[in-house]
């Protein structure tokens, strides 16, 4: 039985991929998950979608092909579960029969030491385990974005009957309130084409011009009065 792993990864996965179209059948061992084969050995015979099923990882073990999860198979060490592989991919030798055996006169054969038998030696492979150097995780590096420059925003705000502009950069102030015509204020709304707006803008300057004609007409009729004061004291004089 051999050492199950943790399963196989992202990478693990693409070089079995890579192995099968070349016409190899990578082996793998079970891990855990896997239930009660853990620790033995198949050979992954084909990788089915992934979109499909998690189970697209089909494995030879023994004369089944069944399909298994990447959590439930990891890379086989070099060498591990060769002749557990031979072995199950082999057909089944038939057993001899046995010798039937006649009946001989010992009277004149002479008896022949037994010789010894010799046990076969049962080679043990050692499993050879190369120790891959554990990978850096790799800090991941956000890009950057250049600052644009700040915000600019220009106001033109209307009261007590004068009409002001302003601008601002950010938290700078670029330019301090001053005092426009109200021509220049209609121009400025009118650029900015919104109907609500421009409305607005017409109703203060028709105000404007109703309560200018007003005082117009009041300054008259102070100076006819004060030009016809004049008259009578130069008559008078």
């Amino acid at each position: 039985m051999v050492a199950a792993g943790q399963g196989l990864s992202t990478d693990e996965v693409q070089s079995i991929r890579e192995a099968l179209a070349a016409g190899r059948k990578p082996r793998v061992v079970f891990t855990s998950s896997a239930g009660q084969i853990a620790g033995q050995v198949g050979q992954v015979v084909e990788l089915t979608d992934p979109a499909v099923s998690d189970e697209f990882v089909v494995v030879r073990f023994g004369r089944d092909e069944l399909p298994f999860s990447p959590a439930d198979v990891a890379v086989a060490p070099r060498g591990a579960g060769r002749k557990a592989v031979a072995a199950a991919e082999a057909p089944p030798e038939s057993e001899p029969e046995p010798a039937v055996v006649e009946p001989e006169f010992v009277l004149d054969t002479p008896r022949v030491p037994a010789q010894r038998r010799e046990e076969p030696r049962v080679e043990q492979e050692q499993d050879q385990v190369e120790a891959k150097p554990a990978r850096r995780p790799v800090k991941a590096v956000k890009a950057v974005k250049p600052k644009g420059p700040a915000g600019l925003t220009v106001t033109l705000a209307y009261a007590e009957g004068e009409w002001t502009v302003a601008a601002q950069q950010g938290a700078k102030a670029l330019a301090k309130p001053y005092v426009v015509k109200p021509a220049e204020a209609l121009r400025m709304v009118a650029l900015v084409d919104v109907p609500g707006v421009q409305e607005a803008v017409e109703q203060i300057l028709a105000a404007e011009r109703a309560e200018a004609e007003q005082q117009a007409e009041k300054l008259r009729a102070e100076l006819a009065e004060i030009e016809a004061r004049l008259a009578e004291l130069r008559e008078a004089g």
